[in-house]
């Protein structure tokens, strides 16, 4: 132990003479896979930059995170991220690219902050190997080039765990107390989601400081009652408050933030339950997917500017498709189905499954010759936190009923952090020619190897044989090479096993790119060759290449305009309903998927927040749609100017510029002109937050006049849009629609522009 830690004040000496060279490359790579082109995603989000656009218009709106400027309703996260993404607005100016920048930053510290974590204790090397499988993991940048949380939850996170690891080292409370409030602050920006690492925490402190008992009860218990104040500090504000005198928690049923935090953003994420109605009554677990989170109905069709084609037609005439989850479906959005090796199935391995095998290999030869009561070494005791948080959340994913690909990058520090450790300690075993232990390293580089091999394999037609030829057969030949020569000290060995990293991480840096390659998506963000789609997974084999996500029905986010318009969408194998499907707020007929109830789209399947093929929205335009710059947003994001003319020329004082049932058709013109727009269900268009009588109330005060439908109102807004059809004024859609318009796609159906106006 002495000379351990020895040499662990050696290295420290030594690390603060000079800066570590190799460590620049590998920074340059993350900047370049998070930051670079974030400039062209004009929307990124866009349920999130409206959010932004109105934070930055009163303290108030900054305060509560609401959605739009007029504080009717907030978005359905906390609100710290959105802070710090209005103040980023607020220096550099509003911009798609200055919304992203804070995740962009954080993937980046993220590198870093895993290279000083790892290289304390096992090694430069080892710090450098973790940090670039970091930046590697495809997940990392896909995420981080967007607006989404999680990039800076785990930033956050590990910040905490570099709190943590100083606490021990230092043995001073202080660093204890700060390691749990900055979990508190994770807590604020996706609640539930930060508590995944307390199993590590919680482990490592008890194993690894040397005090007693009775203290680390109660230092444990002191920092947890601390990261349990941060953590809903800003929820008993907000819940404490009147609501009268603050928007509505969207994405609530009971217009609470705690409720929020446990429910829709806690339980129900396990569970896959949620309430979509305003009741408590459960939906198939594919159903409720659909409108369970923000980032699922914010879907796109981002180029949906361009026509229908005749040979849409012809292929739409043909085609019925499976529900996610039903058949040979990968299950809801491309995250497999349940079961222990979930992580190793498509859609979910090729975000960040690449060296997992490599890491059981490591985490065998970390702990080879451990003993359950100790001692520890500082290598043993840092390797049992890193497991402590890899398993937990493994396990989540495993079973969990409801999550999206980029949820997954919660498991990247512990992967690459034993990618690296291991890495060194494997490549020492196999060096000093230590037994059994000396086979971990061949084994490891051929077991990874053939798992990236069948990760590619889904990918053939978009990425060709070679690469998945050359990764398989260069891995099996360097394992055999490294195991025939074990016996051999010299340089040529070396060098072979610098060339077995250099091959396990030659695909996943690939992966990594192609968001940047083929572009990305804000609202459900993946990487692969269909990383635009933002659903992931193998490309379909529907006729058109660019139909994938759903085999063939255009999925959230894609960018494919060539979609069928007849689509039949099948329900999932195991249906409770007689084989039929009900979706949020429709009905089922004959197996096939109807629209809500309400709706004009006649015959068709509408995706909660989706795009029905031959509908219409203001938010419609094809004079951008070959533009370079994307506004994919999470919807036809380009407004309609004939329309929104119309609204500004005939507003009389309204507060609202119009209402609409949900966050998609509001966002794009709250991004625009920063007015206030009313997405009466909130986000999903589910939310109780309006009543017959207080839309009666809000129109004889003059508040709101003018109200946008498209057939989406579900849940507890149904009765609101039944009302507001049967006492207002369609107005005729030659006076607000243009005629490049009218034909277009739209993520809510067939639409109509009511007045309403009461004495």
């Amino acid at each position: 132990m002495k000379h351990m830690n020895s040499e662990v004040k050696e290295e420290r000496t030594s690390n603060k003479k000079r800066i570590d060279l190799f460590l620049v490359p590998i920074v340059l790579i993350a900047a370049f896979l998070n930051l670079f082109k974030i400039w062209t995603d004009e929307y990124a989000n866009a349920y999130y930059t409206a959010a932004v656009k109105s934070m930055l218009q009163s303290f108030h709106n900054f305060f509560y995170a609401s959605f739009d400027p007029g504080g009717y309703v907030t978005i359905d996260k906390p609100p710290v991220v959105f802070w710090i993404q209005t103040i980023s607005a607020k220096i550099f100016g509003f911009h798609g690219w200055s919304v992203i920048l804070p995740q962009a930053l954080a993937g980046i510290g993220s590198v870093l902050l895993l290279y000083v974590l790892v290289k304390r204790t096992f090694g430069v090397w080892a710090g450098r190997f973790a940090a670039l499988a970091m930046a590697l993991t495809p997940i990392v940048p896909a995420v981080s080039r967007t607006n989404n949380i999680d990039s800076m939850l785990v930033f956050t996170l590990l910040v905490a765990t570099w709190m943590l690891f100083r606490a021990v080292r230092t043995a001073k409370f202080g660093w204890v107390l700060a390691a749990f409030a900055m979990i508190g602050v994770a807590f604020n920006m996706k609640m539930l989601q930060a508590y995944m690492v307390l199993p590590a925490f919680y482990v490592f402190y008890v194993v690894a400081t040397k005090i007693t008992w009775k203290k680390k009860i109660a230092f444990l218990t002191t920092a947890t009652a601390l990261m349990l104040a941060v953590s809903v500090s800003w929820a008993v504000v907000v819940d404490s408050t009147s609501a009268d005198k603050r928007p509505y928690m969207g994405s609530s049923q009971t217009n609470s933030v705690l409720e929020l935090a446990f429910g829709y953003n806690g339980i129900n994420r396990l569970t896959g339950n949620t309430s979509v109605t305003g009741s408590s009554h459960k939906q198939p677990a594919q159903a409720q997917q659909q409108t369970a989170s923000s980032e699922t109905k914010q879907t796109s069709n981002s180029n949906a500017e361009s026509s229908q084609s005749s040979n849409q037609s012809k292929s739409s005439s043909s085609k019925k498709m499976q529900a996610p989850g039903g058949g040979n479906q990968n299950g809801m959005f491309n995250t497999g189905n349940p079961g222990p090796f979930r992580l190793f199935q498509k859609g979910l391995s090729d975000q960040i499954s690449w060296l997992l095998p490599f890491v059981i290999f490591s985490i065998v030869g970390l702990f080879a010759g451990v003993k359950f009561k100790g001692p520890y070494t500082t290598k043993q005791k840092e390797s049992l936190f890193w497991l402590a948080w890899l398993l937990p959340v493994a396990v989540f994913f495993s079973i969990a009923g409801f999550f999206h690909q980029y949820y997954l990058i919660m498991l990247a520090p512990p992967i690459a952090a034993f990618a690296g450790a291991g890495a060194v300690a494997l490549w020492s075993m196999y060096k000093q020619r230590n037994g059994w232990k000396s086979w971990l390293l061949p084994g490891g580089i051929l077991t990874t190897a053939a798992l990236q091999v069948y990760i590619m394999s889904p990918y053939v037609s978009s990425i060709g044989v070679a690469p998945i030829a050359g990764v398989g057969a260069l891995g099996v030949i360097l394992a055999l090479v490294l195991a025939v020569r074990k016996e051999r000290k010299n340089a040529v060995t070396n060098y072979l096993g610098v060339a077995a990293m250099v091959v396990l991480l030659a695909m996943p840096a690939y992966w990594a790119m192609t968001p940047i390659i083929y572009g990305g998506n804000s609202m459900l963000p993946a990487a692969g060759p269909d990383s635009s789609s933002g659903m992931g997974g193998p490309p379909s084999t529907a006729t058109n290449s660019n139909q994938s996500g759903f085999n063939g029905m255009q999925p959230p986010g894609s960018s494919s305009g060539n979609s069928s318009s007849n689509n039949q969408m099948q329900p999932p194998s195991g249906s409770s309903n007689g084989g039929q499907m009900q979706m949020p707020g429709g009905s089922s007929n004959n197996g096939q998927m109807q629209p809500p109830s309400g709706s004009s789209n006649s015959g068709e399947m509408q995706m909660p927040g989706g795009s029905s093929n031959n509908s219409q929205m203001p938010n419609s335009s094809s004079s951008k749609s070959s533009s370079s710059k994307r506004k994919s947003g999470g919807m036809n994001a380009e407004v309609n100017k004939k329309l929104l003319n119309y609204l500004t020329k005939n507003n009389t004082g309204e507060k609202y510029l119009f209402a609409t049932t949900d966050s998609t058709s509001a966002a794009p013109y709250i991004i625009e002109t920063g007015k206030p727009v009313m997405a009466m269900g909130g986000f999903s268009g589910s939310d109780p937050i309006l009543t017959v009588s207080k839309l009666k109330a809000m129109i004889k005060k003059g508040e709101v006049k003018y109200f946008y439908l498209s057939g989406m109102g579900k849940g507890g807004q149904s009765d609101v849009i039944t009302w507001i059809k049967e006492n207002s004024k369609e107005i005729p859609s030659s006076k607000w629609q243009s005629a490049s318009s009218s034909s277009q796609q739209g993520p809510s159906g067939n639409g109509t522009l009511y007045e309403i106006t009461l004495k």
